[in-house]
């Protein structure tokens, strides 16, 4: 009995001498490893091979699943080798099913992989084995969250925005029953942002009201505290942006500015949630910061404020130049994007046609560099054209980017915009195009069942029902459409649409050969429009002071009105000029497939002035 308990001590010591051994090699492999990995630069291939060293000592489950994640992770996020870490990743996955107690490798395995899988588009692959991860991991709180929300991303991205908007109320449920009200509110608050993309405008309002009660009787870390209050402001600003009430929103507007604020001052908390279903956030500081930035820019744009819009953007741009030489967040993209598009309709206004075509020229790099992105913001990048070819009266031009443009989105208060836009260059073309104008004046009659609940948007289309009945000559219809647009436009303090209806009243009355009553619409208008600054209404302005003036026999003023219209000319000229030089300019005539990437030098500008003088 005792030799066999001294042979079974003596087998124990070599087991336990054997497992130490193989515990050091191990141990030292992966310090290399690591060493490897956070050199600078990084020495992937060195960091590779020492991870690889790993199977041929015939490691345990554990290590060996592990070792094949740690492995599939580097090449994935280091390499373009994707077979190779699809293959490890998979390995991975396989043998950490087999594992008790193994959740952390078992779902971070499968989280890669189904990543992977979607960069490869092997949707349909991600698609089940998230299903499965989701469903072992009902006892593993913080992984069953980030699973769901992880699938839920994966439909949107596909715009299957019900699945998702389910899935999303699975996660806030699942949430308040493992007593995480953070991540509740969360979960939530991402459905509420899908209810707005599909405008379910009667489920977004008490899911809002129920996140807001959320928001405010949670107590716990104060960061994400008040993260989930940008969030949740963030998500009732876009709401008020899109429904075009740009007066109604600025209480929410200065709230969420105020929170931003409060967030830059408070110091991350390195204390860990005792509850791991807590272990979320929504969005670093710095990006919320550029995202409180760029709906400022939307609002101040659709406001009229555009020296603020330019304030803004220029602090935003410089903002995401510092975080993406430190972070390839996609969402930083999309953010410059979104910014650019806002700004280059304040150039384009401003009378800084040049500009604009390069930062079209930049949103068209950008979405190079992107298939998603470009797939995103196509409609968007022609509509901008399309303005830009108005701007510089290439009206052809304008009518096949406006017509891309409504091929390519299915955004209807996008498709209302540009519907509106074409629907003003048919009208300026004359008799050209009458079946067409009458169809699409049909679709955006602002009187009955107009296609959006944008507030703006609807007061944009009284405006060219107006402009119509002028160039139709039936004035006192036309007054009646631009009085609407006036009223509403007055009711949200949307600046650009109450100038450009004041100078056109303007105008119908000096036609009429009312003067006075001219006079009291144009000089409003031409103060409004150098608050702005809008050069076209300033131009237009100027031009109705100068015969007002000169009808009324005020030499004086009206030689003053003269001199600011030939000074505004020159200034709209030059840029005319300078912009149909630039190579971009060949961008006009792009109209189908992803942006070309060069461009041909122009000899010179070959467009008609005459619009301009």
């Amino acid at each position: 009995m005792a030799a066999q308990a001294a042979a079974a001590a003596q087998a124990a010591a070599a087991q336990a001498a054997q497992a130490e051994a193989a515990e050091s090699w191990y141990l030292a492999l992966l310090g290399f490893a690591e060493h490897f990995r956070t050199s600078s630069p990084p020495k992937i291939r060195l960091c590779v091979h020492c991870l690889q060293a790993v199977f041929p000592f015939k490691p345990p489950q554990r290590i060996e699943a592990r070792t094949h994640l740690q492995l599939g992770s580097v090449l994935y996020h280091h390499t373009k080798n994707s077979e190779q870490a699809r293959s490890h990743l998979e390995k991975a996955w396989l043998i950490s099913q087999q594992i008790p107690q193994f959740e952390d490798v078992k779902f971070e395995a499968a989280s890669l992989l189904s990543e992977l899988y979607c960069q490869e588009n092997s949707v349909d692959t991600a698609k089940p084995l998230l299903r499965k991860a989701i469903q072992i991991s009902q006892q593993t709180p913080y992984w069953h969250c980030r699973l769901l929300f992880q699938l839920a991303q994966l439909h949107t991205l596909e715009k299957d925005l019900v699945s998702a908007c389910d899935l999303l109320g699975v996660g806030a449920e699942y949430a308040r029953v493992v007593g995480s009200e953070y991540t509740r509110a969360l979960f939530l608050l991402s459905k509420g942002m899908l209810l707005l993309m599909e405008r379910k405008l009667q489920e977004v309002h008490p899911l809002l009201t129920l996140c807001g009660q959320i928001v405010e009787n949670w107590q716990g870390n104060p960061i994400q505290k008040e993260s989930l209050r940008v969030f949740f402001l963030v998500l009732q600003v876009t709401h008020y942006l899109d429904a075009g009430q740009v007066k109604s929103v600025k209480p929410c507007l200065k709230q969420l500015q105020q929170c931003i604020q409060t967030i830059s001052t408070l110091h991350d908390d390195e204390i860990l949630p005792s509850n791991p279903a807590d272990l979320f956030h929504w969005l670093p500081k710095e990006h919320m910061c550029v995202l409180v930035y760029l709906v400022t820019v939307m609002h101040s744009m659709q406001a009229g404020y555009l020296e603020k819009a330019q304030k803004y953007t220029d602090k935003a741009l410089m903002q995401l130049e510092k975080l993406k030489m430190l972070d390839c967040s996609p969402i930083l993209s999309s953010f410059q994007v979104i910014l650019l598009e806002h700004i280059i309709m304040c150039r384009l206004v401003t009378g800084h046609k040049a500009t604009a075509l390069q930062e079209i020229s930049q949103v068209c790099q950008l979405c190079q560099q992107s298939p998603r992105l470009f797939s995103n913001h196509a409609a968007q990048l022609h509509t901008l054209l399309g303005l830009y070819c108005v701007s510089v009266n290439c009206m052809d031009n304008a009518e096949a980017q406006f017509t891309t443009a409504l091929r390519l989105t299915n955004h209807q208060e996008l498709w209302a915009f540009i519907v509106t836009n074409l629907a003003s260059v048919y009208i300026r073309e004359g008799n050209r195009h009458q079946e067409v104008l009458y169809s699409l004046l049909e679709r955006i009659n602002p009187d009955h069942s107009f296609p959006v609940s944008s507030h703006c948007l609807r007061a944009a289309a009284f405006y060219v029902r107006g402009l119509f009945s002028f160039f139709q000559g039936r004035y006192n219809e036309a007054k009646r459409f631009l009085r609407e647009t006036l009223k509403m436009s007055n009711a949200e303090d949307l600046n650009r649409l109450t100038a450009c209806s004041l100078v056109l009243l303007g105008h119908i009355f000096y036609v009429l050969g009312n003067h006075r009553e001219s006079n009291n619409m144009v000089v409003p208008a031409m103060q409004l429009a150098s608050k702005i600054p809008d050069m076209s209404v300033q131009l237009w302005s100027s031009a109705l002071l100068r015969d007002l003036n000169k009808a009324c026999g005020n030499a004086i003023d009206a030689h003053e009105a003269a001199q600011m219209h030939q000074n505004f000319s020159q200034q709209l000229l030059q840029d005319h000029i300078e912009a149909c030089s630039l190579p971009e300019h060949n961008l006009i005539t792009w109209t189908d497939g992803p942006p070309p990437v060069q461009f041909q030098a122009q000899n010179g500008p070959n467009t008609s002035l005459a619009s301009l003088l």
